[in-house]
């Protein structure tokens, strides 16, 4: 898998979750941010 097949893929995953258990909202946009981070000063 690529990053760009992965990016799609979490993001439908992450809104499902999200529509199942609207908490984990935060946690998952921090962990996108956290992500997207990384991989801008590392990628």
């Amino acid at each position: 898998m690529t990053l760009v097949q992965i990016g799609p893929l979490a993001a439908l995953i992450a809104g499902i979750l999200i529509l199942i258990m609207p908490r984990l909202l935060n946690y998952i946009v921090a962990l996108y941010l956290i992500i997207v981070g990384i991989l801008g000063l590392f990628g």
